[in-house]
């Protein structure tokens, strides 16, 4: 073949290809019901406006208005197009009653109890992550506005706000899942959302051992551990899963002591009967007013507790944390952002020279050296699962360094046919220096729970 002709061949092939990508790029998706499902979702929020205020409609229940709603596009597509087949009158009511009743698009993602985060990235992109694993879905919005109509519908109830004064927002849903939501001109794709989804039902021990997120062994120590009133840290990165491990940690306190949670955004499931539950607040729209976790953490040592469970620590709090952890707030729970326990170590100095206080390096680590006394690590694998991987204890000062030890260690030895991690838990053989502490509590574990059976 000539140099001539090979040239035109790879135009031609770069030119299809460029075809392909467009094609497969997403973009707005051709809806021919859209002009009537405006019209419709117009006339209905009007009528329910007309019919029912806002005090009877909280008292309705769901299927009286779902029935409302019904009739009502019935009616409408009787009078405006009466040639729609039932399967696409039963799919514009659906999509009518979860723009009312619901947040739209992803309101079927976000009943689904397989999905665990939803990343909607613009109008035309919505991610998902199931068992651990990001996958783009068919769902699309209208446009930016519709994106920015449901944000606004999830951060309303909260007294929060969005707007280009405030382009960035942390809120909750009702069922208590994390939402975060970034706007123009700060994001350049358009409205992004992420939800963090959390089970209708927390997770218990037990979950988390059949997930193999820990085993038998390591979760009685846990549980020795929270009962014997140690301070612990949960730390891990990004969506390795130390919300729900602190959330399960947090059951094993007992029932008759006073809980004091603080969060940024309240997603903790506690059941205990004596929970105080705090949640900081952002600035109003003149920048004033803001409460931050460290104001909280401050508060909640003047409310008499017997536990403080704090979200996270990101910034200054780390300091009255360490503090409350060191005057008799014993039994104290936080989780952190890190890639180690080690490092865990070094954000906690960080975010203690973050509070403004000009302490030598070495004081602050005798703050957490005698502060916290157990750092339980996890990750999130390469296969998606998550894993507690290191639980360590804090030992104490030997010169200026912080020494720690490991209990238990999860050893990776490497990955199978299908992509999953292999591997196997193991205790260190170590026996903890808090162990007389745990059995002053009246708590006694099995002489062997260190023994590594090397199974």
């Amino acid at each position: 073949m000539s140099l001539l002709k090979r040239l035109e061949k790879e135009k031609i092939q770069r030119v299809e290809a460029e075809r392909t990508k467009e094609k497969a790029a997403p973009g707005p998706r051709v809806d021919p019901y859209r002009e009537l499902k405006q019209k419709i979702h117009k006339q209905i929020i009007e009528s329910l406006e007309q019919d029912f205020d806002a005090s009877k409609m909280e008292k309705m229940e769901k299927q009286a208005i779902i029935q409302e709603i019904e009739q009502k596009v019935n009616e409408i597509i009787d009078q405006e197009a009466s040639y729609i087949p039932r399967a696409d009158r039963l799919k514009i009511l659906q999509e009518i009653v979860d723009e009312v009743l619901g947040f739209g698009p992803i309101n079927p993602l976000i009943e689904d109890p397989t999905v665990s985060e939803i990343m909607v990235n613009g109008p035309y992109k919505v991610y998902v992550e199931r068992n651990g694993k990001i996958e783009l879905t068919d769902i699309t919005f209208r446009d930016n506005e519709h994106v920015m109509h449901i944000i606004e519908k999830i951060v309303a109830p909260l007294g929060r706000r969005i707007d280009e004064s405030m382009p960035m927002v942390d809120a909750r849903l009702p069922d208590g899942s994390r939402v975060n939501a970034i706007i123009p001109p700060l994001s350049l794709i358009g409205p992004v959302i992420t939800i963090r989804k959390f089970s209708k039902d927390p997770f218990t021990i037990e979950d988390l051992i059949r997930f193999g997120t820990l085993t038998p062994e390591m979760a009685k120590f846990l549980e020795a551990c929270v009962k014997a009133r140690l301070n612990i840290v949960v730390s891990g990165g990004t969506g390795s899963g130390k919300t729900t491990t602190l959330n399960v940690l947090s059951s094993f306190i007992p029932n008759d002591e006073r809980i004091i949670t603080i969060e940024d955004a309240a997603e903790l499931q506690l059941h205990q009967e004596h929970v105080v539950t705090l949640e900081s607040r952002p600035p109003n729209i003149e920048g004033k007013g803001a409460i931050t976790i460290r104001d909280l953490v401050r508060n909640a040592l003047r409310m008499r507790p017997d536990r403080i469970v704090v979200g996270e620590v990101r910034s200054g709090e780390a300091l009255d944390m360490l503090q409350a952890m060191n005057t008799g707030h014993d039994g104290s729970l936080t989780t952190g952002h890190a890639n180690s326990p080690r490092d865990m170590l070094s954000r906690l100095e960080t975010m203690v020279l973050m509070a403004g206080m000009e302490l030598p390096v070495r004081a602050i680590r005798e703050q957490i050296a005698s502060a916290i006394d157990l750092i339980v690590h996890q990750s999130r694998l390469r296969d998606g699962s998550r894993k507690i991987v290191n639980i360590t204890e804090v030992v104490g000062m030997e010169g200026d360094t912080i020494v720690l030890q490991d209990i238990f260690v999860f050893e990776q030895k490497g990955i199978d046919e299908k992509g999953r991690v292999i591997g196997r838990f193991r205790p260190t053989g170590i026996r903890p220096k808090f162990m007389d502490r745990i059995e002053a509590a009246g708590i006694k574990l099995p002489d062997d729970i260190f023994l590594d059976r090397g199974r």
